[in-house]
């Protein structure tokens, strides 16, 4: 098979200007193959981004809820009830919305910014910037800003770590919006449903949200005692609690929320049909490459099969050649695509990172790609008859 691959190759770059076309059209799909599961697994990545940063072990949320960016509130004594089971350790509730944030270098542009509240409380959130600045957190009006918010919410980073203070207003629109004053940093990152996000008191919380009803949370979180079976008490909180509220662990209230963004909306059914038109389209130009050149050489095809050369020997020359193209593709498109992730990163602030299992998942699309175009351009090699020729 080794000594093979010369001629395969030979063939490919008998016609330069062919085989650059090829390999533009493997590139082109690979790129896009890339570029499609990259940003779709940083949809789920940073839609759960949240939820793995939180250290409960079984949360309570309002059966209408859809996701994060679509919470119902429900009634805080559903998650004081939970205190009658001893292998309860604490629970705190957390306040979740979107407000507007009045960018603080201009001030007539607003923007949704989502906006997290909680008792103020050791082992409830595992993010960077926010046990160190649990203390500043007590003081009324104040909240931390994520650093990995986009640039339109204003230079607030830069202020602060310049040592400038960064005062602002934020609350629903028109006269009711609170002043507040960022008093420190720290960092969640975007999502596909929040540009920036705040992280506040539930009084303070309470003060943006002025409308609201007290008594009435997002997400209720529960930690438990060391050694607990976290299955078999959420099981025991189902049996006691009424169905106005739904007991998730955590790895479900994890799967809640991918859920939501692979089937309940448009984005993940966009993100896999682009990964197919991507390798529809490899498909075709690897089999218009391939059968052309299959037809261009049928008379030489035809004088190998006079000489003794077997069906399955021309066939593996095409194969050969999809492969070689297959791998010439994949690196050049591999290489591009990083560098697209690192522009991708920086401008739209999502977890876009390439790691070798989407790398070896590429390359092996990518092969079968190239292989299923030389399964169908073979077919030629039938017309190779050395009676037609001699």
């Amino acid at each position: 098979m080794i000594l093979k691959i010369p001629t395969a190759w030979l063939q490919l770059k008998h016609d330069y200007s062919r085989t650059i076309v090829a390999l533009s059209g493997i590139v082109f799909a690979v790129v896009m193959i890339f570029m499609q599961i990259g940003f779709r697994e940083a949809l789920f990545d940073s839609a759960v981004h949240l939820h793995k940063s939180l250290e409960g072990d079984i949360f309570l949320i309002s059966p209408r809820s859809t996701s994060l960016t679509g919470m119902e509130n429900f009634s805080e004594r559903r998650l004081e009830q939970t205190l009658a089971f001893k292998e309860v350790d604490f629970v705190t509730p957390i306040y979740l919305g979107f407000g507007q944030w009045k960018n603080p270098e201009n001030k007539n542009y607003l923007r949704p910014i989502y906006v997290i509240g909680f008792e103020i409380r050791e082992g409830v959130f595992n993010l960077p910037g926010v046990r160190e600045n649990l203390e500043k957190l007590k003081k009324p009006d104040v909240v931390l800003f994520d650093e990995a918010s986009r640039s339109e919410f204003g230079p607030v980073v830069a202020e602060l770590n310049q040592g400038v203070t960064v005062t602002t207003e934020v609350g629903n629109r028109g006269p009711g919006n609170r002043r507040v004053t960022v008093v420190g940093l720290f960092k969640l990152g975007t999502s596909f449903g929040a540009d920036g996000n705040l992280i506040t008191s539930h009084l303070n919380f309470l003060r943006i949200f002025s409308q609201r009803q007290k008594g009435l949370i997002e997400v209720g979180l529960i930690k438990l005692k060391p050694g607990t079976n976290i299955n078999s008490l959420v099981a025991k909180i189902k049996q006691l609690l009424p169905e106005d509220v739904q007991v998730l662990s955590k790895a479900e209230f994890i799967k809640f929320e991918q859920a939501y963004w692979q089937s309940s909306t448009a984005i993940g059914f966009v993100f896999n049909l682009s990964v197919g038109m991507a390798i529809i389209v490899g498909i075709v130009v690897v089999y218009q490459i391939l059968y052309t050149n299959v037809t261009d050489y049928l008379p030489e095809y035809a004088t190998l099969k006079a000489m003794g050369y077997t069906h399955n020997y021309l066939l593996s020359l095409v194969f050969q050649e999809a492969i070689i193209l297959a791998m010439l593709g994949y690196v050049q498109g591999l290489i591009m695509a990083l560098f697209a992730y690192k522009i991708s990163r920086n401008t739209t602030s999502l977890p876009i990172e390439m790691n070798y299992i989407r790398a070896i998942t590429v390359l092996v699309l990518t092969g079968l790609m190239c292989c299923i175009a030389g399964a169908s351009a073979v077919r030629k090699l039938r017309d190779a008859d050395p009676a037609d020729i001699f």
